[in-house]
């Protein structure tokens, strides 16, 4: 399987390297986009390559940290094929994946422990997409190119 793309600011690069960890002790091989220190970025320069890579194949599904999240969530969005659910709790990481199909989660490193993310974590990627009304949903949400 394709590995996970990880991203982060420097407000969520503490918090991406849990995670890091955490998926490699799991058996999940990564790509980690940057950033690599707590040096500030501009989040758009490491979010939205992690976002083309899922949408691309290239990585099977993506993770980005920030303070919040929303900024990075709305990067993430803007690369066609990509459904990013910005996660607070276990919950909101299950519905997801179950009715959104997301295929990129963002997580705001100043609003979630470190326990609540790994458990976002380890959530959304056990979950499933449940298809049927849903996917009609999805598919509402970003209509197939023109001619396909």
């Amino acid at each position: 399987m394709a590995p996970i793309a990880l991203a982060a600011d420097h407000a969520g690069f503490a918090l991406k390297e849990i995670v890091k960890a955490h998926l490699a002790a799991r058996g999940h091989a990564v790509t980690d986009f940057g950033t690599h220190s707590e040096a500030a970025v501009d989040y758009p320069d490491v979010i939205r390559p992690a976002a083309a890579s899922v949408a691309a194949g290239a990585c099977h599904r993506g993770i980005v940290f920030g303070g919040s999240g929303n900024g990075e969530a709305m990067v993430a969005n803007k690369v066609r094929g990509i459904r990013c659910a910005l996660c607070w709790n276990a919950a909101s990481a299950r519905l997801a994946r179950e009715h959104n199909d997301a295929n990129v989660i963002a997580i705001g490193a100043r609003l979630v422990t470190r326990e609540a993310c790994l458990e976002i974590v380890d959530t959304w990627l056990a979950a499933g997409f449940q298809g049927g009304r849903h996917q009609r949903r999805i598919d509402k949400i970003e209509p197939p190119a023109s001619g396909a």
